[in-house]
């Protein structure tokens, strides 16, 4: 039963196949029907807000918007193409650069000034709501590993 079904398959894309150009004779132009145009989707983008306070820098206090496309880099950020690109790199290493300290890392308890920074908006298609401060080790660490998205306090 399945060899017949498999033979009368063949058979049948075979005469198919012949009949084909003999149907197709004598056309010209494409083979394919003009179909519609339709605009292509543009490339997501990621917006966010930045807003920073107590730098040390006035000109880096404020709030700054930040839109980080897959060709373009935009908004009022004062170093938005490096901004956009750590947010990528961290991306690619797997990290969120937004994550929180974990609950219960042990931080070394130092104050590395008053700088705070509040960041929102949409990343990768997820909301961002994000806090940072310099006011332990692991909070530091977190900061800085975002320059130049946040500013070098002082800086």
């Amino acid at each position: 039963m399945l060899r017949r079904l498999v033979l009368t398959t063949a058979a049948s894309l075979a005469a198919l196949g012949a009949a084909a150009p003999a149907a197709l004779a004598g056309t010209t132009g494409p083979l394919v029907p003009d179909l519609p145009t339709v605009p292509l989707l543009a490339a997501a983008t990621d917006k966010l807000t930045v807003t920073v306070a107590d730098s040390g820098n006035a000109a880096l206090d404020g709030t700054f918007e930040l839109e980080c496309g897959t060709r373009t880099a935009s908004g009022t950020h004062p170093k938005v193409q490096g901004a956009c690109n750590r947010l990528e790199e961290l991306s690619q290493e797997g990290k969120d650069p937004f994550a929180p300290v974990g609950k219960g890392q042990m931080c070394t308890m130092q104050h590395g000034g008053d700088a705070t920074a509040h960041i929102t908006g949409t990343w990768r298609g997820e909301q961002v709501d994000a806090h940072f401060r310099r006011t332990d080790g692991c909070e530091i660490q977190r900061w800085d590993a975002l320059e130049p998205v946040l500013p070098k306090p002082g800086a």
